[in-house]
């Protein structure tokens, strides 16, 4: 009979070992454990932690799967390659030399990572949809929203959610104040004359403009 578990449960098993061996008078209970996956400041995934990451697709979307591993710390990356990917370990050690020459982009070893652990737990639709709202929070994307990457972008960044009749014809302006992006009208118009203010990625130029059915 085994027990399985964390090192962190090290104390907890056997335990649960010695405990097995008295009431059901046999020897043969063992306990196994494996070592926690630690961060580089030496905190562990979990529950407990805060920004827990889920492999379950229902608890956690694509798009914030993939932004937690693009943003990982060098020092934590080239050993998550090794962990939790199936990169040969040639083309891993690649990556790392890469890491160290002079020109390297940032985060383009994160990128890797990312995108082998967003498409083993999503697939590749589900890496698709990631890329798709990474790209169209890019400043000056021009990628268009549709519901779905919205809905993946709501998740990993501030958002609020208001009912359709409340939105439909508003203009943008009062839109910005009631969804609590500006504190008032004239800001929102200050940032809108600036040319500061998108709507789906388009720059709004008129105060004019209003939320219309997309037919």
């Amino acid at each position: 009979m085994f027990r399985f578990g964390g090192s962190d449960q090290w104390g907890n098993i056997t335990a649960g070992t010695e405990l097995i061996r008295k009431i059901l008078q046999v020897e043969g209970a063992y306990g196994l454990t494996f070592p926690l996956l630690l961060k580089s400041d030496g905190t562990k995934f979990g529950k407990s932690e805060d920004g827990a990451i889920w492999l379950s697709p229902a608890m956690l979307s694509p798009y914030k799967l993939y932004q937690y591993f693009f943003t990982v710390p060098d020092a934590d990356v080239i050993r998550f390659l090794k962990i939790l990917t199936f990169l040969d370990i040639e083309e891993i050690a690649a990556l790392e030399g890469e890491m160290k020459k002079p020109g390297y982009v940032p985060n383009t070893t994160q990128r890797r990572l990312a995108e082998e652990v967003t498409r083993f737990v999503h697939g590749e639709e589900g890496l698709t949809e990631a890329l798709k709202a990474t790209e169209a929070l890019r400043p000056g994307s021009e990628t268009k929203l549709d519901w779905k990457t919205i809905e993946g972008i709501a998740e990993g960044v501030p958002s609020c959610s208001l009912a359709y009749d409340s939105v439909l014809n508003l203009s943008l302006v009062d839109l910005s104040v009631s969804s609590s992006l500006f504190e008032s009208k004239s800001a929102a118009r200050r940032l809108l004359k600036q040319g500061g203010l998108y709507l789906n990625n388009n720059r709004v130029d008129s105060e004019n403009k209003r939320i219309r059915k997309q037919i």
